[in-house]
């Protein structure tokens, strides 16, 4: 069975992903740093007769991304990797005039310094997969000035580069960014709180573009989510 590397995946997209993998026989190695929603997200897609191992931890922590590439190695090697983790620095978001240099740093360390890292623990096993592929889930801030999200969203646009960069050095590979739009997530809600999220999809609504992706294999390159679902 093939075999995906998700971080993120106790909850939100993460777990939509992971759940919408499992259903299709896919073997999976999640990460979160919540162990408890973890361990309750493993059991729940384990019912699925699919191998999952959950590795509690932070994938800015070199230790912690080591075990993750080895519990997906101990399952059959990496299929997919998909960096799907991040942070937005500060919630709520503030202007950039307002927004702690530190929080800065560190949204870069997750958002951009962590999924090169993962990247490069992977790809001795992404290389040798048959159709090997990795995702890196993006947003539509990395590429529109939306006042309060010029911090997550320069993160966002530098993973974007380096996932551009990483498709040209790795031609074997499909390398897709992919912005998943609004969803109704945690995450949104720290953003932003007090703006109305109703209308706006969850991610088991949004799920099924990315999974487009991986019937389809269109070449690497950067995509929308709502495009994908809106062209099937």
């Amino acid at each position: 069975m093939p075999v995906a590397v998700i971080t993120g995946a106790s909850k939100g997209l993460g777990r939509a992903l992971a759940q919408a993998l499992a259903a299709r026989g896919w073997d999976l190695a999640l990460d979160a740093r919540d162990e408890g929603r973890l361990k309750e997200a493993v059991d729940a897609l384990s019912v699925h007769g699919t191998r999952v191992s959950g590795v509690a931890g932070d994938v800015t922590d070199a230790r912690h991304r080591a075990e993750l590439v080895a519990a997906a190695w101990r399952l059959g090697g990496v299929d997919l990797l998909v960096n799907n983790a991040g942070t937005l620095g500060v919630a709520p978001l503030v202007t950039l005039e307002a927004h702690p240099v530190e929080a800065f740093r560190a949204a870069l360390e997750a958002n951009v310094v962590a999924p090169l890292a993962l990247v490069q623990e992977a790809l001795p096993l992404l290389r040798q997969a048959p159709a090997g592929a990795v995702v890196n889930v993006s947003s539509d801030a990395a590429v529109e000035a939306y006042g309060t999200w010029g911090a997550y969203g320069a993160t966002k646009a530098a993973l974007d580069q380096l996932s551009a960069v990483l498709a040209v050095e790795e031609p074997g590979l499909r390398v897709w960014w992919v912005d998943p739009g609004s969803m109704r997530t945690d995450m949104l809600a720290a953003a932003e709180p007090g703006e109305g999220l109703s209308g706006t999809p969850d991610p088991e609504e949004v799920a099924p573009g990315f999974l487009r992706l991986l019937d389809e294999r269109p070449p690497s390159g950067r995509y929308a989510a709502q495009a994908l679902l809106g062209s099937r």
